[in-house]
């Protein structure tokens, strides 16, 4: 495990001097001090409906709401991100727990062919500070959802840019969700597409920005990966987890993507809660060690497997 210091941070000159101090604590916290991001996704209720957490070979569990925090207090994690609505029903339970807010959300119903994508701003970030507040939980953060390409695109990164500039006002870190999708995206996967999604992190100023893992003829994932990593430049870039994969194959993409894309973290979610509690939590802490530990593949599969 590589640790940083406070001082290897490059504060955003947008966190005003008095909220600094929170703004370097709450990023020491959600990167467990190495500068890298182990993201537990739980915003599938709204995003996927039920179609995540009910069906074949989809532990009975996983349907109640509260499997995702167990999950999430009993695992090697980073961040927990999530709507307010569940941290405010279950927090109580779960005071421990490093919270991401996810302040917009959409369903999965209108398709592309009906209309392009808009994920709305739920709530402003007087109301997620205000939040934070009266729970007393660890809110560090905030995530947003913008799909660039979408003819509704330019309310979206105006949303992104009020939430992340009142973010770091209150000393919060911000994680971008960015999707290329709607009629004008031919293809979702492109790197070069993809790389023009993380310069878009980096010019609205989040912290962090989470994009699809590219694919590319003739040129393996992690190299193509690449662009999307410098493009970025002191935005950090974080991969999706995509859908439930063979756990091996797994991890072994995530170290690709950290070691050779150069990728700093992983932002997981149907991989990890569509599993038992006991196998969630092994897989959890195995993605863990290899994003933040610097764990090699061998190790990790042994945490995955309990050995």
């Amino acid at each position: 495990m590589v640790l940083i210091k406070e001082e290897d941070i490059k504060v955003p000159l947008d966190v005003p001097q008095e909220a600094r101090e929170t703004y370097i604590k709450n990023y020491m916290e959600i990167t467990r001090e190495t500068g890298r991001l182990m993201l537990f996704a739980g915003d599938q209720k709204v995003e996927h409906l039920n179609d995540d957490f009910f069906g074949e070979d989809i532990p009975s569990d996983d349907n109640d709401p509260e499997h995702l925090f167990k999950i999430a207090a009993n695992s090697n994690i980073g961040v927990f991100a999530t709507q307010m609505g569940l941290i405010a029903r279950y927090g109580m339970d779960y005071p421990d727990v490093p919270y991401l807010v996810k302040v917009n959300s959409k369903s999965h119903l209108i398709k592309t062919e009906q209309d392009d994508p808009f994920s709305n701003q739920w709530y402003d970030m007087h109301q997620v500070a205000q939040f934070r507040d009266n729970s007393g939980l660890k809110i560090l953060g905030i995530g947003y959802t913008i799909y660039l390409g979408s003819e509704y695109e330019a309310e979206m990164l105006h949303q992104a840019a009020q939430l992340i500039y009142t973010a770091h006002k209150y000393g919060m870190i911000t994680v971008l969700w960015i999707y290329p999708r709607g009629k004008a995206v031919g293809n979702e996967k492109d790197p070069h597409l993809i790389a023009g999604a993380t310069g878009v992190g980096a010019c609205l100023n989040s912290d962090f920005v989470k994009v699809n893992y590219p694919k590319a003829e003739g040129m393996k994932s992690e190299d193509a990966f690449k662009e999307a990593v410098l493009a970025a430049g002191r935005t950090k870039v974080v991969c999706a987890g995509g859908s439930s994969d063979d756990p091996e194959a797994f991890l072994k993409k995530l170290y690709a993507q950290i070691h050779v894309s150069g990728a700093e973290g992983n932002a997981t979610g149907r991989n990890i809660h569509q599993r038992s509690l006991d196998e969630a939590i092994r897989l959890c802490n195995a993605i863990y060690a290899i994003t933040i530990e610097d764990a090699p593949v061998e190790d990790a599969l042994k945490i995955y497997k309990g050995e």
